[in-house]
């Protein structure tokens, strides 16, 4: 009986063994192909790739995540083409998946909150004057506690330096300004070490992209 149950044991635990290898390796293949994502139509087949990992992998917070970032890149794509007007349904698909990993994950996690921040700020663009007061306030409320949470946060510095260097001037804003804080995006991605493997990593390339940009010619 003894022998049975050990063999039982041995068994289980290899099955355990291959399945976490197999998360591992469809996680790894997955998130590589976050930066050759180029189209909406490329980050909406990822979110589905993440989605269907998740539902087999409901415990794990990470791909639920990546399907929400998936959306919100999708979303960026899209206002970057001018479709303002179907960023809310963009919107709410991040924002539904960004409630699953935060069930899993806590309320304390940094990472979430500047995905709820950026999908927040997707829904203001449908129009900013009329939505900077319910929408706008959310995403700054969003990025300060995700700030509080884990201020050495490479991504949090990133997206914050987008916002100031696509503000006007007017309103506090400035490429000069934005720059400046790119290139403390980039200090700190030298320094900053993800928990996991899985662990979000992106933005460096994109503060990179920003500070090799050509310089406007002065007047």
């Amino acid at each position: 009986m003894k022998k049975y149950l050990l063999s039982f044991a041995l068994v289980l635990m290899s099955l355990t063994s291959f399945a976490q290898s197999d998360y591992e390796k469809i996680m790894s293949e997955k998130i590589a192909k976050i930066e050759t994502c180029k189209t909406a139509e490329d980050f909406q087949t990822l979110a589905n790739d993440f989605q269907r990992i998740g539902s087999k992998e409901s415990s794990q917070w990470l791909p639920a995540y990546y399907a929400a970032f998936s959306y919100i890149q999708k979303g960026r794509v899209m206002m970057r083409d001018g479709k303002m007007q179907d960023l809310d349904g963009v919107a709410s698909q991040a924002e539904k998946h960004l409630s699953m990993a935060q069930n899993l994950a806590g309320a304390d996690n940094a990472e979430i909150r500047l995905l709820k921040k950026m999908a927040y700020s997707l829904r203001m663009m449908v129009n900013p004057q009329q939505r900077y007061m319910t929408d706008g306030m959310r995403a700054n409320e969003e990025l300060n506690i995700a700030q509080k949470l884990d201020p050495a946060n490479p991504r949090i510095a990133l997206i914050k330096a987008e916002d100031i260097y696509f503000t006007p001037e007017q309103f506090g804003g400035s490429k000069t300004k934005g720059l400046e804080m790119f290139k403390e995006a980039i200090t700190k991605f030298n320094v900053y070490k993800p928990k996991t493997t899985f662990d979000p990593n992106w933005g460096r390339g994109e503060a990179e992209y920003f500070l090799n940009l050509p310089t406007e010619p002065s007047k």
